[in-house]
């Protein structure tokens, strides 16, 4: 596949210069949140949207990333990574181990190569990084391990034409609710590179975790909730400066491939004689995606962005209008509403606006499922096959002196579809009938963890100093409301939504080269898995009114990073 693609953007870089190439990979502990909370402060790089991410932490003031110290420094690129000249030079990376336990059953995303699994799990990552002239290499592999304990998923009480609707959505995008039936273990490259860099642009292959757009907790199109697939990548290191504002982007052509697993255990259920398991195809898939933003320079601290991205199997690739079908205007359906077009389209736009001297930032993402190109239904029919996350930030200042405040943080996401013919044709976010696998790598979603159909709001206040952050975050999640309205669409049974409410303390700490970070998270989930237990009939003159079965889970997350 990567021989096949364009190798020209190559040509553009054949010169030495200093180099700014190491990353800050997507959800490092600490640091991430660290420098956008310094944006709102005004001691971070205004030029710098936070929606292309990974980000290039030497510009971004200082060196925290990869240095212990916690105070804003005047540090040049060259300083930072220790060069001579700006030639060569090459530095250990931290090292991280990051635990996370479930006692009752999954509950988690933004957490890269680890799975949705009960009982204990580990990430080990650690590398180096080395570069010479405009030649970069960062390798920083990541090893998981996952008891990946049983846990009652899909209740087996549910009615046959239950499970036979479960599978009218499951078969068609690759979300298992369970890695196996044994313990998981698995080695990947994680936040690995190959970089030939100049001036403000990368060009090479990488395999590390991609975030598109300002949201915090949930991005539409690319976030970390899967683990890294390997892509070429084109993209700006720093902001690019122009007459009209500062520009950023990143062009990417990478191979998804599937989990292997089916969406329930056991897999050999059958409806009406008919078995309801329809394995999906063994074939990889070419992902390719586009983002670019936009910092106009007549409004400071507003940046604008657009993202697209499109996959199809490997196997229907037929010339340059297939490996980069951005803009290319395309039909979706036949006469019958049945799917014909064979790549899986998806776009969004977004905006975020950074205000320096409120202390604040204001963010929105809005987007479109398998985008036909046609700008006249988006108008018509601006509600259908959408969804969309806004999200606010205010930073209350108590000492400046030590960057010290309480932090307020509301997002909400909702990837829920509003029209009653997708739901009953099964269509929606990351879902996709001729490829079955969906907007997935290896059983997890590419984009908004909480998975398609679903919606949720967050509220999370911190106090924060520094690196140091202790929070109290509060969330309702509710669990793939498309599904739920298609299966109980004819009896008109709308007691039956599946939510969990949440609460959480979570915190990072620094102390001399070592962060520490935990998080305790009780979840109550009502109507677990969409079940209601007649048994449980509190008030037996009216059997409408029956409990649903309620669950609580449990989760613990513990870990350490270790900065060289």
């Amino acid at each position: 596949m990567i021989k096949k693609l364009p190798v020209v953007f190559a040509l553009i870089f054949i010169t030495y210069s200093a180099i700014k190439a190491q990353t800050l990979p997507v959800g490092s502990v600490a640091t991430e949140d660290y420098y956008r909370r310094f944006q709102l402060l005004g001691k971070s790089d205004s030029n710098v949207s936070f929606m292309v991410r990974p980000v290039f932490p030497q510009i971004l003031a200082d060196g925290l990333y990869a240095d212990p110290n916690d105070q804003i420094k005047d540090k040049t690129s060259s300083q930072l990574f220790g060069t001579q000249n700006g030639k060569a030079s090459i530095i250990l990376l931290p090292v991280s181990m990051q635990n996370q336990t479930n006692s009752h059953h999954p509950y988690g995303w933004n957490d890269g190569a680890m799975i949705p699994a009960k009982g204990l799990q580990t990430l080990i990552s650690g590398g180096i990084y080395a570069k010479y002239g405009v030649l970069s290499v960062q390798l920083k592999p990541e090893f998981i391990t996952a008891a990946n304990s049983y846990f009652e998923s899909f209740n087996k009480d549910h009615y046959d034409v239950i499970f036979a609707r479960y599978y009218d959505f499951y078969n068609n995008v690759d979300l298992p609710v369970k890695f196996g039936t044994k313990s998981y273990t698995r080695f990947y490259w994680g936040q690995s590179s190959i970089r030939v860099n100049h001036k403000s642009f990368s060009f090479g292959v990488s395999t590390e975790n991609l975030w598109w757009g300002p949201g915090i907790r949930n991005s539409l199109l690319m976030s970390n909730s899967a683990p890294g697939f390997p892509h070429l990548t084109l993209n700006t290191i720093e902001p690019v400066k122009t007459g009209v504002g500062s520009f950023e982007g990143q062009l990417i052509a990478g191979r998804l491939v599937g989990s292997g697993f089916a969406p329930l255990y056991p897999d050999d259920m059958s409806y009406l004689g008919v078995s309801l398991y329809k394995p999906k195809p063994e074939q990889w898939r070419y992902m390719s995606g586009i983002v670019i933003t936009w910092q106009p320079k007549w409004v400071p601290g507003l940046f604008l962005g657009y993202s697209q991205s499109a996959q199809s199997y490997g196997k229907d690739l037929n010339g340059v209008k297939d490996y980069l079908p951005f803009f290319s205007s395309i039909s979706n359906v036949n006469a019958q509403d049945v799917p014909i077009n064979k790549r899986d389209t998806r776009n969004s736009t977004f905006a975020r606006w950074l205000w320096p001297d409120e202390h604040a930032e204001v963010y929105f993402e809005f987007g479109r499922n398998n985008y036909s190109g046609n700008l006249r239904q988006v108008l018509l029919e601006p509600d259908v096959s959408r969804a969309y996350i806004f999200g606010l930030r205010k930073l209350m200042m108590t000492n400046k002196a030590n960057n010290e405040g309480i932090l307020i943080s509301a997002e909400a996401t909702q990837m829920q579809e509003t029209s009653v013919n997708n739901i009953l044709n099964g269509l929606g976010w990351y879902i996709n009938k001729n490829i079955t696998q969906g907007y997935t790598y290896k059983g997890e979603s590419l984009g908004a963890g909480i998975g398609p159909g679903a919606n949720l709001q967050s509220l999370d206040v911190s106090w924060v100093r520094g690196l140091k952050r202790l929070g109290l975050q509060m969330e309702r999640y509710a669990h793939n409301n498309d599904f739920y309205y298609y299966a109980y669409i004819d009896t008109q049974d709308w007691r039956r939504h599946w939510v969990d409410l949440s609460v959480a303390l979570s915190g990072e700490w620094d102390y001399k080269n070592f962060i520490f970070n935990g998080k305790i998270q009780g979840i109550q989930s009502l109507n677990y898995q969409w079940y209601l237990d007649p048994t449980l009939n509190r008030n037996p003159g009216d059997p409408y009114y029956v409990s649903g079965i309620n669950k609580f889970n449990l989760q613990l997350q513990a870990g350490l990073t270790y900065r060289f």
